[in-house]
């Protein structure tokens, strides 16, 4: 666990998240969700979180579990596909995480996750925001339509605005 880490969690606030991801940019990523989701069967979640605070941070929790625990937390695994993908952006360490479920992950893969990972973190680097989510949010929209095209028959399952957590 490392100092640096741990000051730059207990330092974050709310302020910059929102300066990156205003009422706006917010609305931009569900309407992107939620038309994505008329291209296929797959259920997108996009959650963005200030910082770990408590037993996880102190405890030196990867991205990678905090990642997790929140997908379990909000049952994105619980889809009829298996095909639920959440973008997981935790904002204190400016890394961005994708979690999909097993029916999705056994087309794409950890290293195909891992470099729509990286172009968001460049994008969110140069401060482009939106662009970088609706470009990750895009990416992913392609790997499902192409293995779990829409048929007329799928359920919005999950909820398509984006979830913020503020520490």
């Amino acid at each position: 666990m490392g100092l640096k880490r741990i000051t730059q969690h207990l330092l974050a606030t709310h302020r910059p998240l929102r300066r990156a991801f205003p009422v706006p940019t917010l609305a931009a990523i569900e309407r992107a969700i939620r038309a994505s989701e008329r291209t296929h069967r797959g259920q997108i979640r996009f959650v963005i979180e200030t910082a770990l605070d408590g037993a996880p941070l102190f405890s030196d929790q990867t991205v990678r579990e905090r990642a997790l625990d929140v997908f379990s937390l909000l049952r994105i695994w619980d889809t009829a596909h298996n095909n639920g993908v959440m973008i997981y952006l935790l904002f204190a360490d400016h890394t961005v995480e994708i979690v999909a479920d097993r029916g999705i992950d056994a087309h794409v893969g950890a290293a195909g996750w891992a470099a729509i990972c990286r172009d968001m973190e460049a994008a969110f680097r140069k401060g482009a925001f939106e662009r970088g989510a609706l470009d990750g949010i895009a990416a992913i929209t392609a790997h499902l339509a192409r293995h779990f095209p829409a048929d007329g028959t799928g359920d919005n399952e999950l909820p398509d605005a984006p979830v913020v957590i503020v520490r």
